[in-house]
């Protein structure tokens, strides 16, 4: 390899989310995007933000108290990392109050979607805002007097305060200022309806109370009323190897993280210097943490309102998950798969099958076991409900419940108590690592003998996100692959090292080996003057050793091509380092979550899905599979998807070198925009199917065969 120094061989982790973040709001300044897909692309920034502030950040400020002066892999320590974040993140925070006062409020407002303030309201709304304070508000919130840090309320991270300012007590001969925290706790909504003649009228919550302050404080002057959010550090580590209570020790951390560090304070550009100094001091927080804005905090919040019916004309056209047309509707899923297998390209194929597999196992009185992983669940989970029903009805069912799923652990808890009570075999993971493997097994008896239908996916169980977020399900009845899943099981729960598969590979243990073997394979092709390709689709690439592995293939030749949704820590495009590789990321209104591999193999092309990405933590500290398609109509369908992908010259933006991003030139081609593509040609697939179905005539048979 050529002699390159370490920083710049990577690229900073930290700041290439960043640089995803700003793609994402780069949808939000996008004028040709509808206008509240716009606001809800700004609120996801916002909502990114809070996440990255939580955990990342949160993780540095601990490196730093701790003295640590460690590099991370592009040569910078914590304390370099904090610098160059806070300058990203406050410019960051800049341009999204830009976005949102200069360029989305007033368009809202034009297309009747108004926020009012105390001068806007007329007499009507002004008493219907009045009585909602005297009726509603004046009894749920609470104000709370802090004379120091000590007395200072303990306040739930991301949710809305205000702090008020009154006038120094009579008795008081400094003359100190006295202060009140009013907590907005878990408020049922932020946007107060008004009353309108046509569209739709708001009011921020604050603002009403902030307009009412003085009502808390009879016969007392109210010199400032501010709002205000703390952001506390969310990445608090669980010694599994001292727990001897998994389920109680998770609890414990949900309930430490309450009183995590604040790391990031955001406020109101009204406040004072009197006030702001105040809650520096009560909540410990330095200045480089404070984020003064100019308009209303939490902009995530603002996702509510993008959600609001009745403006159907400011949202993309509705793309509906298509059913697959390999897929009998009168049918059983346990048919379909003993004739074929079945892969299907969320969200543009409906995730209906995977439900319905899952369900009528539940009910299948042949069906004798189901296993399953569950890392993120919907709120109210038919996946949940089926095991439930299978457990009661006296199937053998095991469940791998990850409780260690990040913000999803409380309702992870939840369905891991519910799911025993039923009557099934919960696993809380596996000690030391997450288990974020994507897989579920069917043991059914059926005249043959025992058969194993199996699910692989590149996302979760969860229907609510299938809708929204771009993955891929394979399922199949296929002996070799439902060995490998039963034997992924018993080794998890078993407690055991597993056998050797026979086609998947599984992190910790076999996926990084198998990857590198892959790239290493292709490079020694390209070395002997034959053909070789590599093509991946992930979410991140941060892992060295697979980094390097690319850099040495393209410095063999090889040809790779990249399609990083989030980040990536690979410098493309440097001249005697990486000149063979590009990377593109694409944003778009689905998610992209899936994560597909090619390798040419020598022109016996393997074609693979994955719930891993590329990174240390995936590779080293999680339970995940590798799965081989070898299935040709599946091989074949992810190919095509691999390829609408890498010829997006609309939503596609491309990574350079220094770690920035341009949009791919379209220059005199054709606009080529991945996600419609892929959903008019899923739709299409469809329609034939359709049309072939009505010009085949099938007799109906006598039950008995005709005697």
């Amino acid at each position: 390899m050529t002699d390159t120094s370490t920083s710049s061989k990577y690229l900073n982790r930290e700041l290439s989310w960043l640089e995803f973040n700003q793609r994402v709001l780069a949808e939000a300044l996008d004028a040709g995007v509808p206008l509240l897909e716009r606001l809800k692309f700004l609120a996801i920034t916002a909502s990114n933000l809070d996440e990255f502030f939580m955990v990342r950040v949160g993780s540095l400020q601990m490196l730093l108290a701790q003295g640590s002066t460690s590099l991370d892999p592009s040569g910078l320590t914590p304390e370099q990392q904090l610098q160059a974040i806070g300058t990203r993140t406050h410019h960051m925070t800049a341009e999204q109050y830009t976005c949102f006062l200069q360029d989305l409020e007033p368009k809202l407002t034009e297309a009747g979607i108004r926020r009012r303030r105390a001068a806007d309201l007329t007499p009507r709304q002004a008493k219907l805002v009045e009585q909602l304070f005297d009726d509603e508000l004046s009894s749920i919130l609470t104000p709370i007097a802090v004379t120091s840090s000590e007395d200072f309320p303990l306040l739930t991270t991301q949710s809305l305060s205000v702090c008020v300012r009154l006038d120094p007590a009579a008795s008081d001969e400094k003359k100190t200022p006295r202060f009140a925290i009013i907590p907005f706790g878990k408020l049922t909504s932020r946007f107060v309806s008004l009353p309108a003649e046509s569209g739709y009228e708001f009011m921020l919550v604050e603002d009403v109370v902030a307009l009412h302050s003085a009502k808390f404080f009879p016969g007392e002057s109210v010199r400032e009323c501010v709002p205000f959010r703390i952001t506390r550090n969310a990445d608090l580590s669980l010694r599994e190897d001292l727990a001897f209570d998994l389920l109680a020790e998770m609890e414990e951390v949900l309930e430490t993280r309450r009183t995590g560090a604040c790391v990031r304070l955001e406020i109101s550009d009204t406040v004072t210097t009197q006030l702001l100094a105040f809650l520096q001091d009560a909540l410990k927080v330095q200045n480089e943490s404070v984020y003064v804005v100019p308009g209303p905090l939490d902009l995530s919040a603002f996702m509510q309102l993008s959600e609001r019916s009745g403006f159907d004309h400011l949202r993309y056209e509705s793309w509906p998950p298509q059913p697959s047309p390999s897929v009998d509707l009168g049918g059983s899923m346990f048919q379909v798969l003993q004739r074929q297998d079945l892969l299907l390209v969320h969200p543009y194929e409906s995730f209906e099958p995977v439900l319905r597999l899952l369900e009528e196992a539940a009910d299948d009185p042949n069906v004798l076991a189901i296993k399953q992983v569950l890392y993120r669940t919907s709120r109210n989970s038919p996946i949940v409900a089926a095991l439930q029903r299978a457990a009661e009805k006296g199937k053998y069912v095991t469940v791998i419940v990850e409780l260690k799923a990040r913000f999803d652990e409380a309702r992870n808890i939840e369905w891991a108590k519910s799911l025993e009570l039923a009557g099934a075999q919960v696993i809380y993971g596996v000690k030391g690592l997450k288990t974020h493997a994507k897989c579920l097994v069917i043991v059914r008896r059926e005249p043959q003998g025992i058969v194993r239908y199996v699910h692989f996916g590149t996302g979760n169980y969860n229907e609510s996100t299938a809708r929204l977020y771009s993955d891929v399900s394979f399922m199949t009845s296929n002996e070799e692959l439902g060995a490998d899943a039963t034997s992924f099981f018993n080794a998890i729960t078993g407690y055991s090292q597993p056998m050797k598969f026979r086609r998947i590979e599984m992190a910790p243990l076999g996926l990084r080996p198998r990857l590198l073997e892959m790239i290493e394979a292709e490079t020694q092709r390209k070395k002997h003057g034959q053909k070789a390709v590599i093509l991946a689709k992930l979410n991140s690439l941060v892992d060295p050793k697979i980094i390097d592995a690319l850099y040495e293939a393209s410095q063999a030749g090889v040809k790779i091509k990249l399609n990083i949704r989030g980040i990536c820590c690979l410098r493309p495009g440097v001249k005697g380092l990486s000149e063979n590789i590009s990377v593109v990321s694409i944003v778009d209104r689905f998610l992209e979550h899936a994560r597909v591999m090619f390798f040419y193999h020598g022109g016996d092309e393997r074609v693979f899905i994955s719930s891993a990405d590329w990174m240390p933590r995936n590779l080293d500290r999680r339970v995940e599979l590798l799965v081989p398609i070898e299935d040709r109509a599946s091989r074949t369908r992810l190919m095509s998807v691999l390829e609408a992908y890498f010829d997006d010259n609309v939503k596609a933006r491309r990574l350079h070198s220094d770690g920035s991003y341009s949009r791919v030139k379209q220059g005199k081609n054709v606009p080529h925009r991945s996600q419609e593509v892929l959903f008019r040609e899923t739709c299409e697939i469809g329609r034939l199917a359709e049309n072939s179905r009505r010009t085949t005539f099938e007799p109906h048979r006598a039950a008995n065969g005709g005697q």
